[in-house]
């Protein structure tokens, strides 16, 4: 037993420190760049207020964000590279940021059915999604769910099954509380923005009790969608390589392209890269999102 919670008190300090870091490097691009006068607006969705807003014009893009994330604390200065050539539409998930929450599981389920439900409020047919870590695993349910909504899909720093993440990495989530983010940036934006400031520790709850139960995404539904997928991830982010492989090769990825049909999804593995660190390599990526988004069929 005591062997036992020296472990977890030892995850739970890595977990953290990688807080800290997190949140720090977050509140660095949020005073880097601000936002150029969006418009804003809250869509009522499947018993949600959802906050939302659209940059720039073009062809329409749904930014999704990761778990404890807003749109403050993480899009900053994709937004405004992206919105040069396109319609960027940032969202606020259920809990987060500006968008309360509400007595529902938050699963990528239904958070994939108000990502689909808020394109029907803002009449936009069809969209282009790119998803960091949960906010992946929110984009390709999405094109699970609603293909016919969903044209190409990136995903940065996810998965499709629990056994995806790394050992330490599985062990630090297990081991969340709301006593990690006592006097973080995190817990400060948290009380900063949302409708119940007072109520971080319920929704790290919350949290928790949604990644502990969180059902995986089946292979053979996410090799049948339609839409090509743009996988994006560093090379010590916290997904296992065997596991990007799979997700790739589930989108026609692995074969040889000088001697046959090359699919249309792409995979990018950026070197000394994070999962914290990726979203720092903007330059790097954004242009490459662009190419991709921008190819034929």
């Amino acid at each position: 037993m005591t062997q036992r919670i020296h472990h977890t008190n030892h995850s739970g300090r890595r977990f953290a420190a990688w807080t800290a870091a997190f949140a720090s490097m977050m509140l660095m691009m949020t005073v880097a760049s601000a936002q150029q006068n969006p418009a804003t607006g809250y869509a009522p969705v499947n018993g949600l207020k959802m906050y939302y807003e659209v940059h720039g014009s073009g062809e329409p893009v749904v930014l999704l964000h990761g778990a404890f994330m807003t749109i403050t604390n993480i899009w900053n200065g994709w937004i405004e590279e992206l919105a040069k050539t396109r319609k960027v539409i940032a969202i606020e998930m259920q809990g987060h940021g500006r968008t309360a929450d509400i007595a529902r599981d938050m699963t990528s389920e239904n958070l994939a059915d108000d990502v689909a439900a808020l394109l029907d409020h803002l009449r936009i047919p069809r969209a282009d999604l790119i998803g960091y870590s949960m906010g992946g695993g929110v984009a390709m349910q999405c094109a699970v769910r609603h293909p016919d909504k969903v044209r190409k899909v990136v995903v940065l720093s996810s998965y499709m099954r629990r056994d995806g993440v790394v050992q330490e990495g599985a062990e630090a989530l297990k081991n969340l509380s709301p006593e990690l983010f006592v006097g973080s940036p995190l817990e400060a934006e948290y009380r900063k923005l949302s409708p119940t400031p007072d109520g971080f520790p319920k929704f790290v709850r919350h949290m928790v009790a949604a990644m502990s139960q969180e059902r995986d995404l089946d292979a053979d539904k996410l090799k049948a969608t339609p839409a090509p997928m743009f996988f994006i991830f560093g090379d010590a982010d916290g997904i296992r390589l065997e596991h990007v492989a799979e997700m790739f090769r589930l989108k026609g990825g692995g074969t040889h392209g000088d001697l046959g049909p090359r699919t249309a999804s792409r995979l990018v593995i950026l070197p000394d890269s994070t999962h914290v660190t990726l979203l720092e390599r903007k330059s790097i990526i954004v242009p490459m999102v662009n190419d991709f988004l921008d190819a034929g069929p």
